[in-house]
């Protein structure tokens, strides 16, 4: 067993110099800075106690580079997880602090081992099932319901939890009166640092930046007293050993939340490790190890008080910019994390809500996307309408209807695009052996007695009455005049026995009408199927070409169709798969 393929951190460790150290270590101390207020935020905003969300990017960012082939990719809570968490615990009504917690661990724990599972038996592919627009509709929908679940720290008002557009406005338009002005006065001067920070230097940690300006006017006012919500106290430590719920009635409810959020957040992950990838050429990215990576990171936070997690879209941008060579950056990013856990949590007591509020309503924005539905609707009005259907229902009814919806969505478009293959008559370009496409070529020559048909895709068992349908239609067109049908099979690239079947009763039925048919430019595969099924014998040898011109040719030395009497009884008796 190749042990680098499973622990990819021990094809960089045996060559690793000071002039990696130095790249990571400038990495794992800018990202390290990042996750202290991100942590916090993420978990105030899965309605978690800020302190997990620290002990989310201590241990399964260790498991992460130990098993991680990403070298770049910076893990830990991001918003869409955070939300999806709030939305699944929420919903089963936990009576308790405590009783919230233990959903929250084994919610990561049913993650990891979704995710490990899938990557232990090469399920990656499964993530493709989430096609671009579907994510980017569902991404934008829940970034807006992230941005409106921060009102209440914003404006320290009292609102219900909901992640439905319409019930949140509702409780927002009601309440709004009650608003603390200071706080919110707070929160916009949070926001202003979090947003405008980056332009007076871009390696200012602007977020840290607010966190300490944030601390400081609450401390040195005594805003506590004038209404202002702060953390309160953080409690200082290691995180300690926790177990999930191992109760399989517990499992089932939680089931559907942890199969979104491992999707998702795999889908979130691999995105930004592919296009971060791309830029260095000296690793390759495993998609199934990547899937068991993030499992072994979500086991981390299962049995460390954390709560789910996945590699996050700016983290990762940071990181891989600041210098990150290899997953030791993670490493050094821990053990920051580590230390302000031992020695500075006492320094976040005066943290304002607000400020929290303010991260992640800065890290939301840009998870907007305004410039993709206008362009899907200029150039593909079918991803158009999945992204708005699945925009929409998310606003609406929920996160999980949402992508549970696009899903279904994706697949739907996927089986009607297989169901319908581009099928093309085909005519000569003068004075060439070159065929093309008679709908987007003038002036090509036509014979009226030959119809050369071109299939682009395979032939099976959800498009053979397609294909059928659209035989018949252009055969009903000709008016009877057809002699012969030329199948030019260059870009069929499988055959099914449903298909094997559907052929063979179309040698029949056109042979029995006096049209003879010949086939070219078979692939191996696709011959293989042919002969494995007896229609190459059915058809006839002398009736396979390599190509259209070939056809045509055999065409017109037989036009008074004795080649066709010849095999016609031979179709009429034949049984497909018999010799």
């Amino acid at each position: 067993m190749d042990l680098k393929k499973y622990l990819p951190f021990l094809q960089w460790l045996p060559d690793y110099n000071q002039k990696y150290l130095k790249g990571d270590l400038s990495a794992g101390i800018t990202v390290g800075i990042m996750l202290i207020p991100q942590g916090m935020a993420y978990a105030m905003l899965a309605g978690l106690e800020p302190i997990h969300g620290l002990y989310a990017v201590t241990v399964p960012l260790i498991l992460y580079a130990i098993f991680g082939s990403s070298r770049q990719l910076a893990v830990g809570p991001v918003a869409m997880v955070s939300l999806l968490t709030a939305a699944g615990i929420s919903s089963l009504g936990p009576t308790s602090a405590s009783e919230y917690l233990l959903y929250a661990l084994t919610l990561a724990f049913l993650v990891g081992l979704i995710q490990f599972v899938m990557g232990a038996f090469r399920l990656g592919f499964v993530v493709n099932f989430l096609s671009h627009p579907v994510i980017n509709g569902f991404t934008s929908a829940a970034a807006i319901i992230i941005g409106l679940s921060q009102i209440k720290h914003l404006f320290n008002i009292s609102l219900p939890n909901s992640e439905h557009i319409q019930e949140m406005v509702m409780a927002i338009a009601q309440n709004i009166g009650n608003t603390h002005w200071l706080t919110f006065g707070i929160g916009v001067l949070g926001i202003l640092i979090i947003k405008f920070g980056k332009k007076i230097h871009p390696a200012l940690p602007a977020p840290l930046l607010a966190v300490v300006i944030g601390i400081m006017l609450v401390w040195g006012f005594g805003l506590t007293d004038k209404g202002v919500k702060i953390v309160g106290e953080v409690p200082s430590g290691l995180p300690s050993l926790s177990f999930p719920s191992f109760d399989m009635n517990g499992w089932a409810t939680l089931l559907p939340i942890a199969l979104t959020i491992s999707l998702v957040g795999f889908a979130e992950s691999f995105a930004v490790a592919k296009t971060i990838q791309a830029k260095h050429k000296n690793y390759k990215l495993d998609a199934n190890q990547e899937l068991m990576a993030l499992g072994m990171a979500n086991f981390g936070a299962a049995f460390f008080n954390g709560y789910p997690v996945t590699g996050g879209f700016s983290r990762t941008a940071v990181n891989n910019q600041a210098g990150a060579k290899t997953t030791m950056a993670s490493v050094i990013s821990a053990i920051l994390i580590l230390l302000t856990l031992l020695f500075f949590t006492g320094l976040f007591y005066y943290l304002p809500s607000a400020i929290l509020a303010a991260v992640v309503l800065v890290a939301v924005a840009g998870l907007i996307d305004l410039k993709e539905p206008f362009n899907l609707w200029k150039k593909d009005k079918t991803d158009f309408a999945m992204l708005i259907s699945t925009f929409l229902i998310t606003l609406t009814m929920g996160i999980e209807t949402g992508i549970i919806t696009g899903m279904i969505l994706s697949l739907l478009v996927v089986i009607y695009r297989a169901s319908r293959p581009h099928m093309a008559q085909l005519g000569r370009v003068p004075g060439t052996k070159i065929f093309r496409n008679t709908r987007r070529f003038k002036d090509l020559e036509i014979n009226k007695n030959l119809l050369i048909v071109r299939i682009d895709g395979p032939i099976y068992f959800a498009n053979v009455e397609f294909i059928r349908d659209k035989m018949d239609q252009w055969l009903s067109e000709r008016k009877d005049q057809t002699r012969m049908i030329i199948f030019n099979m260059e870009s069929v690239t499988s055959i099914d026995s449903t298909g094997a079947h559907a052929l063979y009763e179309w040698i029949q039925t056109w042979r029995t009408n006096k049209i003879d048919i010949c086939i070219t430019g078979t692939k191996g595969p696709v011959r293989d199927v042919l002969n494995k099924w007896n229609l190459i014998e059915c058809i006839g040898a002398d009736h396979m070409f390599m190509d259209d011109d070939s056809a045509t040719a055999f065409f017109e030395q037989t036009l008074d169709s004795k080649s066709m009497e010849k095999y016609a009884p031979y179709a009429l008796q034949s049984n497909v798969g018999k010799k």
